[in-house]
């Protein structure tokens, strides 16, 4: 017999189901109150009263030939017992192939319910698979709608190429000017150098002349010298 839960005053929660036997003995005991339909609450319990009847019918047979009657009556008696007493059996027997056919019906459909959710679980996970590679399929979209975008904001491939044209024909000409700007400079280097050579040796001939000036000089100074003191002594011969 089991208690069923009751809410604990102040508290809310649901006190445990405790069972006074185990569910194999449950089991047991209802078969058992079934067999012998003693589940009644009023009066005897139908197996018993079969039973007196069955035994009232045996004895009053083994009491002589000459109550027919009686035995008639007690027959009659005992197998309308009997006919109540099969009647819930029957009806019982018919509740257990229904039960039976029940409990087929909902395996079946347990297993078709199983069937149907691996068949959805598979589902789902090739929903999940189409789901990434519908957002890897977006975001490769959407950087190629950036790209585009970004392709759009340049110029024509024309105006492009012919930009690129004129930088390469002023890197030409710029090149030509810095070839014709070295050449030029290697020519004002030689030149330079031929100057400072030329200035060089013009120094070293001014250098060379003013040297020989100098002792130009200092020759016609001694001529000079010379000449004064020759000229000294001829007058003092005189006034001697």
């Amino acid at each position: 017999m089991l208690t069923k839960g009751r809410k604990v005053p102040g508290r809310g929660d649901t006190a445990p189901v405790n069972y006074a036997f185990g569910p194999h003995e449950d089991d047991l005991i209802i078969k058992h109150r079934l067999l012998t339909r003693t589940t009644t609450t009023r009066g005897e319990p139908p197996l018993k009263k079969l039973q007196k009847k069955f035994t009232s019918f045996v004895l009053e047979i083994e009491k002589g030939d000459d109550n027919y009657n009686d035995c008639a009556k007690l027959s009659k008696a005992f197998l309308q017992e009997l006919s109540t007493f099969e009647i819930p059996l029957l009806k019982s027997k018919a509740v257990i192939d229904a039960n039976v056919r029940e409990k087929e019906n909902f395996n079946e459909l347990k297993e078709e319910i199983n069937r149907q959710i691996s068949l959805a679980q598979a589902d789902i996970e090739d929903l999940k698979k189409q789901l990434e590679e519908s957002k890897i399929e977006r975001q490769h979209k959407e950087e190629c709608e950036a790209i585009r975008k970004l392709i759009g904001q340049q110029p024509p491939r024309s105006e492009t190429q012919k930009i690129i044209t004129d930088l390469e024909k002023e890197i030409a000409a710029l090149e030509a000017e810095n070839t014709a700007g070295s050449r030029l400079l290697e020519l004002r280097k030689k030149q330079f150098a031929l100057l400072l050579h030329v200035v060089d040796e013009l120094q070293n001939t001014i250098e060379e002349e003013q040297k020989n000036l100098i002792e130009e000089m200092k020759m016609a100074e001694e001529q000079k010298n010379g000449m004064e003191d020759a000229s000294g002594g001829s007058e003092a011969m005189a006034v001697d």
